[in-house]
């Protein structure tokens, strides 16, 4: 297998309007915060010691895992030393998996799925996993090569990953929840927050509706999510804005479908999160 080994960088934005592939292999830990992309992730784990949180939920990783997360989900890894970190990541567009899908087959399913199951692990049968760890060792290949036709083949190889990437998600074994450290309660206070952004989502309200005190609400939450109660709907509504400004939407449109009150602290609150105001962003897209 042709590999190329890359130096690990903190780039959180694509340079390509397809996908991007990266071999890392760190011999020290480290140190990646909470975050999210505008694109979706394929996370191949080879070895290390790693325990990956994603919304709440911390994965126990073990070689050959697979993690899936979309556009939407907060996530971080955490690295503990004495073992060789490797894997392969790949970053996906959104709108490059739409040119490839059809009517038939929706390549996205097992993105969105673990969004909307709040499971992000694969760990997929042995057949499964001969033969999408084929697919990885031919993707890796023609992405280090620029013979002929190897641009065809990269969306060839691709779209078969993902194919059979949903297929491993269909098929996901009971057996993964073992290796997830979460409560289940403070999970549905996170999946409802992210069903609900526009509804009154106040830790009076949080409250109330899950039968849990606010004290321990707070602390819980803070406690499996990395963030207070205020902060992650905070982010998460700026995602939500920033996807629809991504999309084409209006700011005003990005400004009501994401939940915000009040226009002001939504220019203020964007700007202080993405760098840029709303109508700057919108014109970079340009």
């Amino acid at each position: 297998m042709d590999k190329k080994i890359l130096t690990f960088s903190s780039r959180q934005v694509m340079h390509s309007k397809d996908f991007e592939l990266f071999h890392y292999s760190d011999n020290i830990p480290i140190n990646v915060e909470y975050h999210n992309h505008d694109f979706y992730e394929i996370f191949f784990f080879i070895s290390g010691k790693v325990k990956y949180i994603i919304e709440g939920k911390t994965y126990t990783l073990k070689p050959n895992d697979i993690l899936l997360t979309n556009n939407k989900e907060l996530h971080k890894p955490v690295v503990e030393n004495g073992i060789n970190y490797e894997r392969i990541v790949i970053w996906i567009d959104p709108n490059f998996v739409k040119t490839i899908e059809n009517d038939e087959t929706n390549l996205t399913l097992c993105f969105e799925n673990s969004s909307k199951h709040h499971h992000n692990l694969l760990r997929p049968n042995i057949d499964l996993f001969h033969i999408i760890n084929k697919i990885y060792e031919k993707l890796e290949k023609v992405c280090s090569s620029n013979d002929y036709g190897d641009n065809l083949l990269r969306k060839v190889y691709i779209t078969e990953l993902l194919i059979y990437l949903n297929r491993a998600s269909f098929d996901s074994s009971k057996e993964i929840d073992i290796d997830i450290e979460h409560n289940s309660k403070i999970s549905d206070v996170v999946q409802y927050i992210n069903e609900n952004l526009c509804e009154d989502l106040s830790l009076d309200t949080l409250s109330q509706k899950f039968y849990i005190s606010k004290y321990h609400l707070s602390r819980q939450f803070k406690k499996y999510v990395g963030f207070t109660i205020h902060q992650y709907i905070m982010k998460k509504r700026l995602i939500i804005a920033k996807i629809y400004l991504l999309n084409g939407a209006s700011i005003d449109s990005a400004y009501i479908y994401s939940g915000f009150n009040n226009y002001q602290n939504f220019i203020k609150a964007f700007k202080d999160e993405f760098g840029l105001s709303p109508k700057k962003y919108v014109a970079s897209l340009k």
